[in-house]
């Protein structure tokens, strides 16, 4: 007889001891009668996406009803990177032990933990508090990021964790139990899983937040467009300087992973201005393993704070959904701008997209610089911004115009365009521009809108050959567009497909004529026949 104990138990403690780390497993203990003997068999247990997912999303339904949708963003993803934090730490704790044959000192080293968590400051141990949870967890998260102060400060954002009419002690219990019911580790969550999980409520929540969310989410598919035509390369610097939540970002590091290639020593920068999308946009770089990164809170335009020598730093790549038609921005301080960023003239102070673009210019690395930012399509063509396109279709940095098709800004109708600048253009792009309308190229879904594998192929093989489609793309030369007024409306170069030519057109007249000499001759044959039958006809 023979019969099997199953544990799914993440500390068993009589195998503390064994070599292995064993809290992310399934343990089988085999019990033979006739052999007297037990058998102890390790299984690894690895969460599924769909899994995680309803996992995560289970969390941020707890607060459905209580808390604004637009606002579940501020309690789960803290709560979500403390677990991880907290789950890590045990990990490494317990393959440190195993390493070390029990040696619990060793197993506490800081060298031996991505993250330091203080006594008191662990998941557990708010998990333990019954009354007053909110303004213990809050204790917990400033303890963790004083302790990591350099990777960590203000990671985990404002949330009012101690306002108990906003967050009961019983909710907050709710979503502390809620989230004890998976274990984080790498070993059951690895990074690749756990950063598809982040993005999924990422998305989620853009969904529920409203006319927000393009504040803090771009359609991933255009993103993927945008980093396709940018191509980062290993060891290249990539910046957003209005980050979101930093999906821009991390676009180019799945990039190069998914052509194998070493994505570990890109560098990745980013500002934001919003604190809590700032937190955000870290904890979604952590969450997927990156940590050659540096992400800062701050107006980008008021105050760049990413610099080098005092002056900005210069990058080999930048990607960009700035906030559009700011009407609120600095204009007086732009004109004597420190950084010297006002290179080609001051934007009208109701519309700050030319800010963000020269911005954008000033920060590229003069040998290397490539940029794809995406836009309404009015910097295109508004008379108020003529002299500053004027300027840099002279300079010959406007590499390509892409329009791109309606409902591809988050939660909006209105139809966008990528403006594709190079610093330095390859010989055989000199003094010229793509234009390319791909508004056809998509695919709605309800009010949001997506890019397809061949939507996005088509695009970039038109762009990278300089083809020119009837109806779909136009090479010009920058003297032909200066001649325009700098216009850059892609209508004015890309006409469309004409339905039918000069030859055609004889053709169909020859098909009409013909046709109707065969429709005569039956009209004649009936008549005949029903003249035969003796039935009269007018």
């Amino acid at each position: 007889m023979q019969f099997d104990i199953n544990w799914a138990q993440t500390n068993f403690r009589p195998f503390a001891k064994l070599k292995a780390p064993f809290f992310h497993r399934h343990i089988n203990i085999r019990f033979n009668q006739f052999k007297s003997k037990f058998t102890v068999e390790f299984q690894e247990y690895k969460m599924t996406q769909k899994q995680l997912e309803d996992y995560l999303w289970g969390a941020a339904n707890i607060l459905r009803g209580m808390i604004d949708a637009a606002d579940f963003k501020q309690y789960i993803f803290p709560l979500l990177f403390f677990k991880r934090v907290s789950d890590l730490w045990d990990e490494e704790f317990q393959t440190s032990l195993s390493e070390s044959d029990g040696d619990l000192s060793y197993a506490e080293f800081a060298e031996n933990h991505r993250f330091q968590i203080p006594d008191g400051c662990h998941w557990e141990d708010v998990r333990k508090k019954t009354v007053d949870v909110g303004a213990f967890l809050q204790k917990a998260l400033n303890g963790i990021e004083k302790a990591n102060f350099e990777m960590l400060h203000d990671v985990f954002g404002d949330a009012q964790w101690t306002n108990k009419r906003r967050m009961s002690d019983e909710k907050m219990l709710d979503l502390i139990e809620h989230f004890s019911k998976m274990k984080l580790t790498i070993a059951e969550v690895p990074h690749d899983i756990m950063g598809e999980g982040y993005e999924y409520l990422i998305k989620k929540f853009a969904d529920d937040s409203g006319h927000t969310a393009a504040e803090f989410y771009t359609n991933r598919t255009v993103v993927k467009l945008m980093t396709q035509i940018t191509d980062p390369k290993s060891r290249e610097s990539i910046y957003d300087p209005t980050c979101g939540s930093g999906g821009i970002l991390l676009s180019a590091a799945l990039h190069l992973k998914e052509q194998g290639k070493e994505y570990r020593t890109l560098k990745l920068y980013g500002q934001e201005l919003n604190l809590i999308t700032s937190a955000i946009a870290r904890i979604n770089m952590f969450m997927h393993n990156v940590d050659e990164f540096l992400i800062v809170q701050g107006d980008t335009l008021d105050s760049p704070q990413i610099l080098e020598n005092d002056e900005l730093k210069k990058f080999d790549v930048i990607m960009a959904n700035p906030p559009y038609s700011v009407k609120k921005w600095s204009q007086s301080k732009w004109m004597n701008d420190p950084f010297g960023r006002n290179i080609w003239g001051t934007p009208p102070q109701g519309c700050a997209d030319y800010a963000f673009q020269q911005h954008i210019m000033k920060s590229l690395n003069p040998e290397t610089g490539r940029c794809v930012v995406l836009w309404p399509h009015g910097v295109l063509f508004r008379d108020s911004e003529a002299e500053i396109r004027k300027r840099m279709i002279e300079e010959d940095y406007v590499d390509a115009v892409i329009g791109l098709g309606k409902n591809l800004f988050y939660n909006s109708s209105m139809e966008s365009c990528l403006l594709v600048c190079r610093m330095k253009k390859p010989k055989e792009r000199k003094g010229k521009i793509i234009f390319i309308d791909a508004k056809d190229e998509i695919r709605i879904e309800r009010t949001n809108a997506l890019l397809e594998k061949h939507h996005i192929k088509m695009i970039i093989d038109t762009y990278k050959q300089l083809t020119e489609i009837e109806g779909f793309s136009s090479v010009n030369t920058n003297k032909e567009v200066l001649s325009n007024n700098s216009n850059l409306n892609i209508q004015l170069y890309v006409r469309p497909k004409e339905i039918l030519n000069e030859n055609n057109l004889e053709d169909l007249i020859e098909a009409i004529k013909s046709n109707n000499v065969e429709y005569n001759n039956s009209l004649k044959s009936l008549f005949t026949k029903l003249t035969e039958l003796g039935i009269s006809h007018d």
